[in-house]
């Protein structure tokens, strides 16, 4: 098994947006935004943040992508981090997210940010194995108005 995690490039916008969508097919509640995931959102996502593609054996089984938050630009948010549902159970998001954590210490980032929706509570565990820790005074600030709010965890990189 040979696992690759790459940066995204221009590209790989409509890659990003069909692996996203075929990742939380049956997975994340059908009133989420990201089974509409389209190419030109991904597209705009890139050019003001960034992305990685998790490739498994040369073919890409999942993606997470960052953005500066539109408020505080040292503080990057996580996005739409997934693995396709044949490729679960071996820990692989893992490697996206440490991708992503790497990016932000190399970037100079004061903080990292992600969601985790009420249906999905082992995350929290997850992410707090890398240091990631709940913020119940944020608010995430693309949270779907059709959903409960998710919970907002957040890692200091820089003190």
């Amino acid at each position: 098994m040979n696992l690759v995690v790459r940066p995204a490039v221009d590209d790989d916008a409509q890659l990003i947006a069909d692996l996203t969508r075929a990742c939380w097919a049956g997975t994340v509640t059908v009133t989420s935004s990201g089974h509409r995931e389209s190419a030109q959102r991904v597209a705009e996502q890139l050019r003001s943040g960034g992305a990685f593609i998790l490739l498994l054996d040369d073919a890409p089984v999942g993606s997470v992508r960052w953005a500066p938050h539109e408020f505080e630009p040292d503080v990057w948010e996580i996005r739409r981090m997934g693995v396709l549902p044949r490729c679960r159970g071996g820990n692989l998001s893992q490697h996206l997210l440490e991708a992503v954590i790497h990016q932000g210490q190399a970037s100079g980032v004061q903080e990292l940010r992600l969601a985790v929706r009420d249906d999905q509570p082992r995350l929290l565990d997850l992410y707090a194995a890398y240091e990631f820790e709940l913020a119940h005074e944020l608010e995430y600030s693309h949270a779907n108005p059709a959903e409960p709010p998710p919970r907002v965890m957040r890692r200091v990189l820089r003190h």
